[in-house]
């Protein structure tokens, strides 16, 4: 299936602090380690912090010597002169998946690669604060009044993508930082997104869990898919792996590897 697009996911929330980069890195690094040919794309070009996450793993390689899952990484920087568009279809030949993480505010090469999207991942913290960024909630029912700016701005997105490609886009929110007790505010939380979920259309998947462990594995560019190289490891960075795991799987990307190798069966089958 030579030249086949690669499948695009876009990490994508104008408020900051969700934990969208460090979901955008590791889910990056778990596709690479399962065997798909990787590309991350920063394009925070002031923050930086996909890219300098990258910079410190490629660093622990060398420093170690060892071999690590690594994806191809790039950052987006559009004093260049290169539009987004451009760069990804320079970058994006032979590979699967493209992961792109975006600046936490408003921003139009952010928006442009929306409209690349084949999934659009927006996470959030566990919280009526960041879920106002979709929906706005009533004060004293906690029901959805109405979808906010940024579910309007990713419908018409989703809508001039239909129309210029004829591709829909699976939106997904990701609820980062999930409480471990069933909290009173864990379930009206839950609940206000379902409601949201069945009016804008997108999917609700757990994240990754609050964890001191995510921010101490960043200087030396690890993830929870490291374990040998983390030194004593305790039951809980275990159970953080797991929820790892099923986060990417959650994010439903399809076997690009195994479509690739059924149409070359097809070919030779057919020369």
């Amino acid at each position: 299936m030579a030249g086949a697009a690669p499948h695009v996911i876009v990490f994508a929330n104008e408020k900051g602090g969700t934990g969208k980069s460090t979901t955008a890195v590791h889910s990056a690094v778990a596709l690479t380690a399962a065997g798909r040919r990787v590309l991350a794309l920063d394009l925070d070009t002031r923050q930086r912090t996909l890219g300098r996450y990258l910079d410190n793993r490629a660093a622990t390689i060398r420093r170690l010597g060892t071999d690590l899952p690594m994806p191809g990484y790039a950052t987006f920087d559009p004093a260049k002169g290169e539009t987004i568009e451009a760069q990804l279809d320079r970058l994006s030949e032979g590979v699967e998946v493209v992961v792109i993480d975006t600046p936490g505010r408003d921003d139009p090469h952010a928006r442009a690669a929306m409209l690349r999207a084949d999934t659009l991942v927006t996470p959030i913290n566990d919280s009526f604060v960041d879920l106002d960024l979709i929906g706005e909630v009533d004060a004293e029912t906690y029901r959805v009044r109405r979808p906010s700016f940024y579910s309007e701005l990713v419908w018409n997105s989703r809508t001039q993508r239909a129309k210029e490609h004829g591709a829909s886009v699976d939106w997904v929110v990701l609820r980062n930082r999930l409480q471990h007790v069933d909290a009173r505010n864990k379930r009206r939380v839950g609940q206000a997104l379902e409601e949201l979920a069945r009016r804008v259309g997108f999917r609700i998947i757990p994240g990754l869990g609050e964890r001191v462990i995510y921010r101490e594995l960043f200087p030396k560019g690890l993830t929870l898919l490291d374990l040998a190289q983390l030194g004593e490891v305790a039951v809980s960075h275990v159970a953080a792996r797991q929820e790892l795991r099923e986060m990417v799987a959650g994010l439903g990307v399809p076997e690009a590897r195994q479509e690739a190798e059924r149409d070359r069966s097809a070919a030779l089958a057919g020369a």
